[in-house]
């Protein structure tokens, strides 16, 4: 990777995640009454929460509202969830005030135009693989995996090795 792309990487201490599409494959499952089902990936999950042993909070930010979000929120070890949140810069401030954070420490992954405008207000935009090509024009960078198929794990790995924190995110699992 790119030397200025690793110092921005090491300055990250908070992750935004869009959910459809990012999180998820994009697919939303409505059964008979109405319900909704989404399909996450495990693997972003364990990125997800291999970022929060290690200092880095993580924050869904979605377009649309689902009763799946939440408890999955809760097993990754999430911070925060912003559910039917347009524009996405809308909760911006909120975040940048409660997280004493400053906009270049933010690394948000988006897919589709609703993530447009709060990716060009972060420091690490990140595109999913398969994302539209004006969030990949505006990215710094854009994921070998397709969004609920391991992108955000890609970018929690990312995000620790740049930040030397990887190794020690191993040891609990090399026992």
């Amino acid at each position: 990777m790119q030397e200025h792309l690793l110092e921005k990487l090491k300055k990250i201490k908070l992750l935004l995640l869009d959910v459809d599409g990012v999180l998820t494959d994009g697919r939303i499952i409505y059964d008979s009454k109405g319900r909704d089902s989404k399909f996450f990936d495990v693997h972003d999950g364990m990125g997800v929460y291999l970022l929060y042993k290690a200092g880095i909070k993580t924050i869904l930010i979605t377009a649309k509202g689902s009763q799946a979000i939440r408890p999955r929120a809760r097993d990754m070890r999430v911070e925060a969830v912003f559910e039917n949140i347009s524009p996405k810069t809308a909760v911006l401030d909120k975040i940048l005030k409660r997280y004493k954070v400053t906009s270049e420490e933010l690394c948000f992954v988006g897919d589709d135009f609703v993530d447009l405008c709060l990716m060009k207000k972060v420091g690490f935009p990140v595109a999913v693989f398969n994302a539209c090509p004006e969030i990949k024009q505006v990215s710094n960078y854009i994921t070998v995996r397709e969004g609920g198929r391991g992108a955000v794990r890609e970018v929690a790995e990312l995000i620790l090795k740049a930040q030397g924190k990887w190794e020690k995110a191993l040891k609990d699992y090399d026992a």
